[in-house]
């Protein structure tokens, strides 16, 4: 089965064929020193998930910057506070590295999220591009 994102951005699978790849993903996430995978619990259950990066920058006055990715929330439980919580982790943790700031990318279908960013402090500083490759 393969699970379809309506709004468009994800495209995650979990199709048994493409598990090997999600490993090796894993993997590379895990033996990296400057990645996080982090995963919100509610009584015992998983309720969210977000991943960060901390990326040296020449332009960002010798700071790293810290990008966050791949912020899902269980649908069933949208608008309950978890969202916020997993995005204010990720800030604090920012500010623990020393990062000169916190940055991510949205897919500009998501208007939903745009203002569950917003509101959080984010603003639309920056146009992004990107290239699909093979």
């Amino acid at each position: 089965m393969h699970s379809a994102d309506t709004l468009g951005g994800h495209g995650n699978s979990n199709r048994a064929a493409d598990m090997p790849a999600w490993l090796r993903c894993f993997e590379a996430i895990a033996a990296s020193a400057n990645d996080t995978l982090y995963v919100a619990e509610l009584a015992g259950e998983v309720v969210g998930t977000f991943q960060t990066t901390l990326i040296m920058s020449m332009s960002s006055e010798a700071r790293p910057n810290m990008v966050v990715e791949a912020v899902q929330t269980r649908a069933d439980l949208r608008g309950r506070g978890i969202g916020e919580a997993m995005m204010r982790y990720a800030i604090e943790r920012a500010r623990e590295a020393g990062a000169r700031q916190v940055q991510l990318t949205s897919n500009n279908a998501r208007t939903d999220a745009h203002r569950f960013y917003e509101r959080l402090g984010f603003i639309k500083s920056h146009a992004g591009f990107k290239m699909k490759l093979p």
